[in-house]
């Protein structure tokens, strides 16, 4: 069917205009995104059968530049605009933050490392810089490994702590595997930037491990 002949309701714009983009499907959310469709395909078609061979809108926002532009309907352009709304949203959840508003909301600042942790395929060391408001100050990607490690030095990160004036901060990394629950490693680790960063009176508030889907906090195990 031509997407010009379905029901005005029915149209992802017109759907989202009415009725907020939380009504939408993720076909809709992405048709709007592909805005046409290819012969023989209208954009909702289209947006089925990539969700279909993709398996998902997170495994398709995650694709690789040649998966991605190998797929009929998508390109180049199309990569590029993606990549660009993706910064976008990790922007503004970084912004929410950095004005305070997101360590109110334990549940915000989980989705907020979800986003940009998760999909990582090398596990990465994140670190949030507080005040003694514990508002962010800075945050930052301070280590970067291999699938299943990463090594983190305590002189860097208690350098920038020093250098931010930083009176806390939240620590956070992924799990490539992942699964979230923390290893004798993470936990012996979290000890050493703990008492690094006590000589220069500055906090650790909490660790978070980032995996597929979940966020683990070191803070609600008790063992910060």
């Amino acid at each position: 069917m031509v997407l010009k002949h379905l029901p005005a309701e029915s149209l992802p714009r017109e759907k989202l205009i009415n009725r907020g983009s939380q009504a939408l499907s993720d076909a809709e959310l992405l048709a709007i995104f592909l805005r046409t469709g290819t012969k023989g395909m209208n954009v909702l078609q289209l947006a089925d059968r990539l969700l279909a061979e993709f398996g998902s809108l997170r495994a398709l926002f995650s694709a690789s530049q040649h998966e991605f532009c190998q797929h009929k309907g998508l390109g180049l352009a199309k990569y590029v605009q993606l990549q660009a709304v993706l910064e976008m949203s990790q922007r503004y959840l970084s912004e929410r933050l950095q004005r305070g508003d997101g360590l109110n909301s334990p549940q915000h600042t989980r989705h907020y490392l979800l986003a940009m942790l998760r999909d990582r395929h090398r596990e990465a060391f994140y670190v949030l810089f507080l005040d003694n408001q514990n508002r962010v100050i800075a945050d930052e990607i301070m280590f970067e490994g291999t699938i299943d490690a990463a090594s983190v030095y305590p002189r860097e990160v208690v350098k920038r702590a020093l250098q931010h004036n930083a009176a806390s901060v939240i620590l956070a990394h992924n799990h490539p595997s992942g699964i979230a629950e923390p290893s004798q490693a993470d936990r012996r680790i979290t000890r050493r930037l703990a008492d690094a960063l006590s000589l220069v009176d500055i906090r650790i508030l909490d660790h978070f491990v980032v995996g597929d889907g979940e966020v683990v906090s070191f803070a609600e195990r008790g063992w910060i």
